[in-house]
């Protein structure tokens, strides 16, 4: 029987840049990255200084078990605190490892080469195209769906409106949405084994009545992941911060009730908030949508 498994396992939850220190230990520091275990496939979302991590425990099991690591790494977008733990990440300087890299081509720059010019010289010591792992990375579109069968294939891009909706229960697919609620754009990813839905929101704004584009993407999702850095007064504090691509708690309370989700785990965590700011926000969320939670770095939720 196909390994039916879908969890999440947070890595990175800070938005901006990482906030190491006595004041984060609870929630973590390191920024944006999730590792999900969707049946037998590995989909790691963004490379923030979260990923350095995840890298460490993947060599520690490919040294314990001889199986090479073979990923998918799904960019939501390219800004620094979503793409500089990248190369950091260990299995990527690994000729074992078979890394398959999709992500926006925003601004009309392909992803490969927004990472190919982070890591050039003098910015850093090693090219992308000296990592010694196999790379296959690719632009996708919100008009697309990336499948992976239960086999060692790599993953597949199809048309997302042409594809049959009647698949294998062990076929994992991701949808996309591009949301334009951040600079530059940003996309939404919706991860599906079975009947079971993860959808994953960072980096996005909400709208006056709530965003209807994504509240019908993520409707009757099993798990919602949001965007979640300021609250309310922050928001339209001083300065304000209408327009910078972030949601406060209540516009990610809006978009999990009106999708009808059944969890909502909120991120991107500002790193002004420390422990017991975020504490103090999760009892103020959990009284108003009592599935809910503050994401910690290191927790593991299972998607059923």
């Amino acid at each position: 029987m196909e390994d039916q498994t879908l969890s999440v396992t947070f890595w990175g939850v800070r938005g901006g840049y990482p906030k190491p220190g006595p004041g984060t230990n609870e929630f973590g520091g390191n920024t944006t990255c999730l590792e999900i275990r969707a049946g037998s496939h590995l989909i790691i979302v963004d490379a923030g200084t979260g990923i350095i991590g995840l890298g460490e425990k993947l060599l520690a099991q490919r040294q314990a078990d001889g199986k090479p690591i073979v990923a998918t790494i799904l960019f939501t977008h390219t800004h620094h605190d979503h793409t500089h733990g990248f190369p950091f990440f260990a299995p990527a300087y690994r000729g074992s490892s078979v890394l398959h890299i999709f992500g926006p081509k925003l601004l009309h720059q392909d992803l490969e080469d927004v990472l190919a010019n982070a890591m050039l010289p003098p910015l850093y010591p090693v090219r992308l195209d000296e990592m010694s792992a196999m790379r296959v990375i690719r632009n996708v579109s919100e008009n697309e769906m990336i499948t992976c069968d239960a086999s060692d294939a790599a993953p597949q891009v199809c048309n997302a409106y042409r594809q049959q909706e009647v698949c294998a229960p062990w076929q994992v697919r991701v949808r996309i949405m591009r949301s334009y609620a951040h600079p530059q754009g940003v996309f939404i990813y919706r991860i599906e084994l079975g009947d079971r839905k993860l959808v994953v929101a960072t980096d996005v704004e909400g709208y006056a009545g709530g965003d209807r584009r994504l509240i019908q993407f993520a409707r009757g999702a099993d798990l919602l992941i949001h965007d979640a850095e300021y609250t309310p007064q922050e928001y339209l504090g001083t300065p304000v911060k209408q327009g910078w691509g972030h949601s406060t708690w209540e516009m990610a309370v809006e978009v999990a009730e009106a999708a009808e989700v059944k969890r909502l785990a909120l991120t991107h965590h500002s790193v002004y908030h420390d422990d017991a700011f975020m504490k103090d926000m999760e009892r103020q969320v959990q009284a108003r949508f009592p599935a809910a939670v503050m994401a910690r770095e290191g927790m593991t939720l299972d998607v059923a």
